[in-house]
């Protein structure tokens, strides 16, 4: 337990404590993600998940500056994007990375991932031999990756012997991901949770999560993060809203029964709502 909060830490493969619930900033605009990223921190969160992509690196190490919060206190992470570059070499990953920690205003992050496999261009090993090089620096105290299928995470440690200790997907309860999860589970591979409230397209609308959120006195987007969090994902909520970012916080006072978390499995659709891993160019 991270004991400026309530939230829990996950010990990942390497011995870093990565708290369990964290806040995304997924399509913020960087000119709202410093006022949604310090409404973040004061409500308690501590682990920010930003990327390259999303062009607000800039807004989120604003936040992080004038918070008054320790360093070693957040848990911040970032993403390569693969299309930064045709062709991926060494140098090329160590420039993006560093490009990275100008704009967050930051010696170190704490997490830094491949954003996608781009399994179509094969070149995630060579950005992979690169963040090896990276986290022994210790300008990342863990490296992992993003949207990899167990397949690639497979070839990735075969060929470096290095284990990613995260792995970020799509995950929710219309898209569970029992496989992906097994799998980490089998090589200690922390799962991290993206979309994992559905993007708002249905799921908190569902008549089962209304019936539990009923139940339990809570909202449906509380319910959904309160099954991720016993299932032992990591979980990073968005939102610019404050009322709504404490609310996400608000996840560790009640806990879901054996009932309740096989209602929420029954909902697995296989329904995917972002790229398909395996055919995405990023």
């Amino acid at each position: 337990m991270n004991p400026a909060t309530s939230i829990p830490n996950v010990p990942l493969n390497n011995g870093v404590a990565m708290p369990q619930l964290g806040f995304g900033v997924f399509q913020v605009p960087d000119d709202e993600t410093t006022a949604a990223v310090t409404s973040a921190l004061e409500a308690g969160y501590r682990s920010i998940d930003t990327a390259a992509v999303y062009g607000n690196e800039t807004g989120v190490g604003r936040a992080l500056a004038s918070s008054g919060i320790a360093r070693e206190d957040l848990f911040v992470t970032t993403k390569l994007w693969n299309s930064a570059s045709e062709t991926w070499t060494r140098d090329n990953v160590l420039r993006e990375f560093d490009a990275s920690l100008d704009k967050l205003g930051l010696d170190h992050v704490d997490l830094y991932l491949i954003h996608w496999p781009r399994a179509v261009r094969d070149d995630y090993l060579a950005i992979w031999k690169a963040f090896g090089e990276i986290n022994e620096s210790g300008r990342a105290k863990a490296i992992g990756v993003s949207n990899f299928q167990p397949e690639h995470v497979r070839r990735a440690i075969d060929a470096t012997g290095v284990v990613p200790a995260v792995n970020q997907i799509e995950l929710h309860p219309n898209f569970q991901q029992a496989e992906a999860r097994a799998f980490h589970a089998e090589h200690n591979i922390v799962t991290e949770a993206w979309a994992p409230l559905g993007q708002g397209k249905g799921l908190l609308g569902n008549a089962t999560i209304g019936k539990l959120a009923e139940k339990h006195g809570k909202t449906p987007a509380q319910v959904v993060l309160r099954w991720h969090l016993q299932l032992g994902n990591v979980v990073i909520p968005k939102s610019a809203t404050p009322s709504r970012i404490r609310e996400n916080f608000d996840v560790f006072g009640f806990e879901l029964d054996a009932d309740d978390m096989a209602a929420i499995a029954a909902l697995d659709n296989g329904t995917r709502l972002g790229p398909d891993p395996d055919t995405f160019d990023a």
